[in-house]
């Protein structure tokens, strides 16, 4: 049996797992709302969610720099079978909360999981200095686009629904499909070679060196991360439906293309960074798209408010891999599962606090005020990273 290039095998499970994360996102709020609970419950499960899978990631960033990588990504992939399987049989409000907190449900549709640090290590390790920002350009790219098409494969269970299958089973079935998703990115991890992580001392590292400029980076990413919690793509479907009615199989072509708009942003940030900087990249591109967002939290019609948000998706994610690749760029080696840990970690736990209270608001009828606070909060995140890394460079800008 031909042994697949390492970068293939993370490309391929990470197209296989986001695809899952793609229809989750939008189905998460359906299936509870079909279930009798209420949007605040909702905003409880994207919250509790978060927080598991803050204290997932810690914990396997940590792992990394000790553990075979590969093993850590195969326990990964089961643990995303457990949790399809455990939601799919599961209608207890309580069990949900345990899955949710245990398992890889993903709310926000974007890479934030126990996955995350020990990819982000094993990418860099196979690109050097000039190739690293279009290899995560390209990942992230893989990723989107395979979200994308999981968004617009949220609309099968209506079409389950004309063949005569009654809704909630039609929604289950879904959640099966997402634990077989795991299953195969899990042989894909499998294929990988067999690599302890490189120490220039012998001895695995978590973090030494570079600790000062992580902890700096892992608050603002903190900020960022709990304006985004406001409106995870679970919560903005949420919006979507009590706003203006927006039907499901909608929904899903709407984020398919909002998808596909971000997926094809990446290799532009790759190309952008290459003339303007990194950090310049990040905050440049994302300002923009925090202004979108805000002005679709006033628009007065649907068509209005998606043109806004599509407006957004082509720029506010173009952060993804100049961010991933900046943290790869300023730490050592043995540090980089660690960094992409702890940079990933308090995004999870600050973006954990958000999506219950965005629920609340919801309920309460200010349906507008999540998305408001979510571009302030945005927007004040760009500029204070600009004020204090314009001047941090990565090797390839000195």
């Amino acid at each position: 049996m031909s042994r697949l290039p390492p970068t293939a095998c993370l490309f391929g499970a990470r197209a296989l797992r986001d695809f899952g994360d793609g229809f989750v996102a939008v189905l998460l709020p359906v299936y509870l709302l079909t279930l009798g609970w209420t949007p605040v419950e909702v905003g409880v499960v994207a919250t509790v969610s978060l927080l598991g899978s803050a204290l997932m990631t810690i914990g396997i960033g940590m792992l990394g720099a000790r553990c075979d990588r590969r093993l850590l990504l195969v326990f990964a992939a089961g643990l995303m079978v457990a949790t399809g399987l455990a939601f799919s049989a599961s209608s207890d409000y309580a069990a949900l909360l345990v899955i949710a907190f245990v398992g890889t449900i993903n709310p926000s549709a974007g890479s934030v999981s126990l996955f995350v640090p020990i990819e982000h290590a094993a990418l860099a390790r196979e690109a050097g200095d000039a190739e690293r920002t279009r290899m995560f350009a390209r990942y992230s790219l893989v990723g989107a686009l395979a979200a994308a098409a999981g968004a617009f494969a949220a609309g099968l269970p209506e079409a389950m629904a004309h063949l005569g299958l009654d809704r909630l089973s039609a929604l289950r079935l879904m959640f099966v499909l997402y634990a077989l998703l795991g299953a195969a990115g899990g042989l894909l991890y499998f294929r990988l070679p067999r690599r302890a992580p490189r120490s220039p001392s012998g001895e695995a590292s978590v973090l030494g060196p570079s600790r000062r400029i992580v902890f700096r980076l892992a608050a603002l990413f903190s900020l960022d991360a709990f304006a985004g919690g406001f409106v995870v793509q679970s919560l903005l479907v949420l919006w979507l439906f009590e706003r203006f009615g927006m039907s499901l199989p909608a929904a899903g072509a709407f984020f398919f293309a909002s998808g596909v708009l971000s997926a094809f942003s990446f290799p532009v940030a790759a190309w952008l960074s290459r003339r303007i900087g990194l950090v310049n990249t990040m905050v440049f591109t994302h300002i923009p798209s925090s202004a979108a967002l805000m002005l679709a939290a006033v628009a007065p019609t649907l068509p209005v408010a998606l043109a806004l948000l599509l407006l957004r998706a082509a720029l506010s994610q173009m952060d993804v891999p100049t961010r991933a690749s900046y943290v790869m760029a300023v730490v050592t080696e043995a540090e980089r599962p660690a960094a992409a840990s702890f940079t990933s970690v308090p995004r999870s736990l600050a973006a954990a606090a958000s999506p219950a209270l965005a629920g609340a608001l919801f309920a309460a009828g200010h349906q507008a005020l999540p998305l408001l606070i979510c571009g302030v909060l945005k927007i004040t995140y760009d500029l204070l990273l600009l004020l204090q890394f314009r001047d941090v460079k990565p090797p390839e800008e000195r």
